[in-house]
């Protein structure tokens, strides 16, 4: 009896990922079921081919058949590969498989405390574009295909298609040296794709600090004075202590020793992971004991609701969103001014008010006198004493 095969005009030269054909019995001296499917291997679709055994009738060879062909079409449509299956490699594995466990890694780590919350965030929003970008693009379904190309392709589309600005594109290149060395470790890919990328410099580019002018900085402290005095004492430690927001909503009353006027972050609580005693300032003392925060017993939440004293943690936000909605709004001064600005303005002036750069770095929790000293304004960097006297032999 003749094969019958209705697979004719098949190209097998042709070397992109097509994906699959639905399988197909054919009828001979020997039955089988047969169908194509992408070989990252060889980079070409190969047949594979599934023999059905003896049947007792060709009733029973039909309904065998197409149960088979059933069952494998399921799983074709589910992702199965047939070569991938039996290969070793998990440079083979589908990229789509691999981001969810690597979703899934980030967030363990940040249950584990190994990776900030921010941190967290931000890669998982660096994940988000990205594989929306290869969704649109089609271009990585395995992992094998993940290569340089894909990332020079990829810093493109953020730095000129979607105009972002080279700061963007150069947080965009660290996270996915991060990406790849978690792909490279576990075997994903076989070679760093980043490699051959850098970041982008401007020649004469330094981060710009936004300082809030004297005359701003006392029309919201007069403002606060009269409308929230709890949110003052939240700029107070902000602007004297360096504290940020996420730690200012994990402070409790017991952290803070008004005898000694210090206040102790434990390791939960802070940026770094580090536990650390600040130096409060008799004015942010005196605050605290006009709005008798100590009424409150030491596991209270230094800011919960209404900014005062409580049980219940409020998110960071609250600090921005007071900002944003009435002391800027009322206030009417420029958006440039952000909450966080409170923190650069503070550091700027203790070093203009004559303050050694060793305490004002100890504050700030800087790791270095070099971060400490981006801060110094421009007219404050005074000239080496040492080669102001200095003749040489010329």
């Amino acid at each position: 009896m003749s094969k019958k095969n209705n697979f004719a005009d098949f190209d097998p030269t042709h070397n992109e990922i097509k994906g699959y054909t639905i399988p197909q019995l054919v009828q001979g001296k020997r039955n089988y079921v047969f169908f194509y499917a992408f070989d990252p291997v060889s980079g070409l679709r190969k047949r594979k081919k599934y023999f059905l055994g003896r049947c007792k009738t060709k009733k029973d060879m039909l309904r065998t058949a197409k149960t088979m062909i059933y069952n494998i079409t399921r799983k074709l449509e589910g992702g199965w590969n047939p070569w991938i299956e039996n290969s070793d490699s998990l440079t083979y594995a589908l990229f789509s498989t691999v981001t969810d466990q690597y979703h899934d890694y980030l967030y363990k780590r940040l249950n584990d405390r190994s990776l900030r919350e921010d941190t967290v965030a931000s890669y998982v929003s660096y994940l988000n574009v990205f594989t929306t970008w290869i969704e649109e693009k089609g271009d990585v379904v395995y992992m094998f295909q993940m290569d340089h190309h894909v990332v020079s392709r990829f810093l493109d589309y953020v730095y000129i298609e979607r105009n972002n600005s080279f700061i963007t594109r150069n947080n965009y290149l660290a996270w996915l040296r991060s990406f790849c060395t978690y792909l490279t470790e576990r075997g994903y890919i076989n070679q760093d794709p980043c490699a051959r990328f850098s970041n982008i410099k401007i020649k004469g580019h330094t981060k710009e600090r936004t300082v809030i002018p004297d005359e701003v900085m006392l029309q919201i402290r007069h403002y606060l004075e009269s409308k929230n005095r709890h949110y003052l004492l939240a700029c107070y430690l902000t602007h004297y202590l360096c504290i940020r927001p996420k730690e200012l909503s994990r402070m409790r009353v017991g952290d803070i020793n008004i005898g000694k006027c210090t206040i102790t972050l434990m390791g939960e609580q802070t940026k770094n992971h580090n536990s650390v005693t600040i130096t409060m300032p008799q004015k942010v003392a005196r605050l605290m004991i006009d709005l008798d925060i100590f009424s409150a017993h030491g596991g209270c939440y230094l800011f919960s609701v209404g900014f005062k004293p409580g049980e219940k943690k409020r998110s960071e936000k609250q600090f921005r969103d007071y900002w944003h909605h009435h002391v800027r709004k009322d206030l009417k001064f420029s958006s440039k001014y952000a909450y966080y600005s409170l923190k650069d303005t503070g550091i700027t002036n203790m070093l203009r008010s004559g303050v050694d750069p060793i305490s004002v770095r100890d504050q700030a929790r800087h790791s270095s006198l070099a971060i400490t000293n981006t801060y110094t304004p421009l007219d404050l960097k005074a000239a080496n004493p040492l080669m102001l006297k200095y003749e040489g032999i010329l």
